[in-house]
C-alpha cells in the first residue's frame, strides 16, 4: 500500500513542555535562588522528595546528570583502581565510562536476544576475585531480570548498581526499579519520559550510601565549606528542579500514551513476519522509553537502509545502538572476547517513535509505511 507523507519529520523523541514548567521556572527565576547549598530548603529537595515517593525509595538525591548519578553511586559503593565491574556492552556508553572514571576495569558481559538486557547466567560466569559491583541496565524502559541478578550478587558479595536511566515507570514484579538494587541511577535528559533538560537522580534504601551522596555531590561538604570526604560538584541546579517537579507531575499522562502508542503498533505491527517486535514478558511493566524492532535475518547494511528510507517518509526511526561498547575504538582495550548477541542486535534492531506527542494518526502513518518499506 502506498503511503503519502506527513508534512514533518515525527522526532524519534521530543520533550513535552507548556506553562507549568515555564510557571516553575519563573519561581525560581523571581526567588533569586538559582542553587541551594547543602542541608537548604529548597526546589531540589521538594524534588528529591517527590521521586522518592513515586518509586517508593528511603532516599533520593538530585544530581545535574544520569552519568554524574552513575559516578557517584559506585564511588559510594567503594569501587577503586584495580577493582571489575560487569557490565553489558549493549548500551549507552555512560554505564562503562563510570566504571574507567573509577579506575576500574569494566567486564563487558552478552545480553539476552529476547529484552536485549544482560544475561544473568554471564553475569555469573564474569565473576572472579576482582569483581566489586555490577551495573545492570533496564534498556528501552524493560528492566533486566533483576531478582536473579540480585541473588547472583549477594552471593558474591558485589555491589548492585541499577543504571534505570530509561526506565521511568517501568516496574518489575509490582516493584519500582531499585527495589532490588543497593542503589538505582536514573537520568532526566530531554529525551527521557520526563526531563529537566539535563539532570540525575539516585535512589536507595541505604542510609549510610545516601549520607555518602549527599556529601559527594556538593564537593565532600555536610555543612558549608567542611569537607568530609572527596567529593565533586554534581548539583542539580534549582531551574532543572523546578522543571522536575511540573514533569513529575504529568508523567502517569505520558506513561499512558506511550502504553497506547506502543500497545497499537504491536497490534499492528504484528502480521510483519520479517520484524520481531518488543515484549513484556509476565510480571514485568515497560515503560516504552523506546519501541525497539528488530529486522530479522539481516545485516547492517540492509538495517540502515530500512531507518533510511523510513527517514526519507518522515519517520525519525533511529538506532540504538549501533555500535556495542566493547568495540568502540577506545574500550576495545578492556574487551577480553566477542559478544555474538550484543553484535547482532546493534545490526538489526532499530527503534519507532513511541512518545506521547506521536498522535494515533502518526502511529498508523508510522505502521502503513513500515510494511511498505520492510514488506
Amino acid at each position: 500500500m502506498k503511503v503519502s507523507a506527513l508534512p514533518k519529520m515525527i522526532p524519534i523523541n521530543t520533550p513535552r513542555i507548556d506553562e507549568r514548567e515555564i510557571e516553575m521556572v519563573t519561581k525560581v527565576l523571581k526567588s533569586g535562588i538559582l542553587t541551594a547549598r547543602v542541608g537548604s530548603s529548597s526546589m531540589v529537595a521538594s524534588f528529591e522528595q517527590a521521586y522518592a515517593k513515586l518509586v517508593e525509595a528511603k532516599h533520593a538525591v538530585a544530581v545535574n546528570s544520569g552519568t554524574a548519578a552513575l559516578h557517584m553511586a559506585l564511588f559510594a559503593a567503594g569501587v577503586k583502581p584495580g577493582d571489575e565491574v560487569i557490565v553489558p556492552s549493549f548500551t549507552f556508553v555512560a554505564t562503562a565510562e563510570v566504571v574507567v572514571l573509577c579506575g576500574a576495569q569494566p567486564v563487558f558481559v552478552d545480553i539476552s536476544p529476547l529484552t536485549y538486557n544482560i544475561d544473568p547466567e554471564k553475569f555469573r560466569k564474569a565473576i572472579n576475585a576482582k569483581t566489586r559491583a555490577v551495573i545492570p541496565v533496564d534498556l528501552y524502559g524493560l528492566s533486566a531480570d533483576m531478582q536473579a541478578i540480585s541473588k547472583i550478587a549477594k552471593e558474591h558479595n558485589l555491589a548492585f548498581v541499577e543504571d534505570a536511566a530509561q526506565a521511568h515507570g517501568a516496574a518489575y514484579r509490582g516493584k519500582s526499579p531499585g527495589y532490588f538494587a543497593d542503589i538505582a541511577c536514573w537520568s532526566f535528559y530531554a529525551s527521557k519520559n520526563m526531563t529537566t533538560g539535563e539532570g540525575g537522580m539516585i535512589t536507595t534504601d541505604n542510609d549510610e550510601y545516601a549520607e555518602a551522596l549527599r556529601c559527594m555531590k556538593s564537593h565532600g561538604e555536610k555543612g558549608e565549606y567542611v569537607s568530609l570526604m572527596l567529593g565533586h560538584n554534581y548539583r542539580m541546579p534549582e531551574i532543572a528542579a523546578a522543571i522536575g517537579i511540573a514533569q513529575l507531575e504529568k508523567l502517569p499522562t505520558f506513561l499512558e500514551k506511550r502504553r497506547r502508542n506502543a500497545q497499537r503498533l504491536t497490534e499492528k505491527l504484528s502480521l510483519v513476519k520479517r520484524l520481531t517486535l518488543p515484549m513484556e514478558p509476565e510480571g514485568y511493566k515497560h515503560s516504552w522509553y523506546l519501541y525497539t524492532v528488530r529486522l530479522q535475518n539481516s545485516n547492517r547494511a540492509e538495517r540502515d537502509k530500512t531507518v533510511e528510507e523510513l527517514r526519507k517518509r518522515g519517520i525519525g526511526a533511529t538506532v540504538y545502538y549501533s555500535t556495542p561498547i566493547h568495540l568502540m575504538p577506545y574500550y576495545r582495550k578492556f574487551a577480553m572476547h566477542r559478544l555474538s548477541e550484543s553484535e547482532k542486535a546493534s545490526e538489526q534492531v532499530f527503534s519507532l517513535p513511541v512518545h506521547p506527542g506521536v498522535t494515533l494518526q502518526e502511529i498508523d502513518f508510522i505502521v502503513d509505511s513500515v510494511i511498505e518499506v520492510v514488506g
